[in-house]
């Protein structure tokens, strides 16, 4: 069984978090284990892209991640005893670096069907189904 879930969620993309958040509060109550969701803002990949930016746009955008997220969890009373976190970076290497943090055993993340580009790069869910040291349940969305 599992005693700690994390479920990474893109709170651009409410339609996927919805059905992520469905079977996450349905294996964490069959487990009696506790739910940790995650939301990331990304990092800029390069420094250039960043200089067209204000300056104080990462601490906007971390303080509005972390409200959404809030709202996101106590607007659904499948999520009302689920602890929200909010990472700035990558967002595989994020995910699995808050899964190794919080010590959970299981990550249950959305996926869509992949696009030409994800066979070509490689979407975030893949990433972390190859890498991540925890079990990754995945929900195929929309």
């Amino acid at each position: 069984m599992h005693n700690k879930i994390l479920v990474p969620v893109d709170l651009e993309d409410m339609p996927s978090c919805e059905q992520v958040l469905d079977e996450a509060a349905y294996l964490a109550a069959a487990a009696n284990a506790e739910l940790h969701f995650l939301t990331v803002v990304p990092t800029y990949s390069m420094s250039i892209v960043g200089s067209f930016f204000p300056e104080e746009y990462e601490k906007k955008a971390l303080a509005a991640a972390k409200k959404a997220l809030s709202d996101f969890i106590t607007g659904h009373e499948k999520a009302k005893h689920a602890k929200g976190h909010v990472a700035h970076g990558t967002i595989y290497d994020e995910i699995m670096k808050a899964a190794n943090r919080l010590d959970c055993d299981l990550i249950v993340m959305a996926s869509h069907r992949p696009e030409l580009k994800d066979y070509l790069l490689g979407p975030n869910a893949a990433r972390v189904v190859r890498y991540a040291a925890q079990s990754v349940f995945v929900v195929r969305a929309g």
